[in-house]
C-alpha cells in the first residue's frame, strides 16, 4: 500500500508539471495593430483582464469597411499595461502579445497575452 501511495503521488506531481510546463509555453509572438475598443476586468472567480482590438479591413467586392475583432488578454500581475490601456481607448495601438498553448483560468480567457504597448498617430 505504501509502494502505491508513493507511486500515486509521483504520477500526480509529473502531471501537474507538465501542465504548468505546457501551459508557459509560447506557442507564437507577434503584433496586431488597431483601434482599442474595449478593455475591461471580468470573470466570477478569478478577475482577468480582457480586450478588444478593431483591426480593420476592407471588402474588396463593394468597398465597404469590415470590423474585425481580435481579443486578447492581459496578466493581472502586469500593472503598466493595464494602466496603460485603460488610457488608450478608442485610440490607434500597436500591441505586442504572445500565444500560449495553453493558459490558466487566472491568466486570461484566451491565449494571447499582451506584454508591451506602442501608440501609433495616424495623423501624418
Amino acid at each position: 500500500m505504501k509502494k502505491f501511495l508513493i507511486i500515486f503521488f509521483l504520477i500526480i506531481i509529473v502531471g501537474l508539471v507538465g501542465f504548468v510546463l505546457v501551459g508557459n509555453f509560447t506557442y507564437s509572438e507577434g503584433s496586431r495593430t488597431g483601434y482599442l475598443m474595449k478593455f475591461s476586468k471580468k470573470g466570477f472567480l478569478f478577475k482577468t483582464y480582457e480586450g478588444e482590438l478593431n483591426l480593420g479591413g476592407m471588402n474588396a467586392q463593394n468597398n465597404t469597411v469590415l470590423n474585425n475583432i481580435w481579443e486578447f488578454s492581459v496578466k493581472p500581475t502586469d500593472k503598466a499595461i493595464i494602466d496603460s490601456l485603460t488610457n488608450f481607448e478608442n485610440a490607434v495601438i500597436k500591441l505586442k502579445y504572445k500565444e500560449k498553448l495553453k493558459n490558466m483560468p487566472w491568466q486570461g480567457d484566451t491565449p494571447y497575452f499582451v506584454y508591451e504597448i506602442e501608440s501609433i498617430d495616424r495623423r501624418q
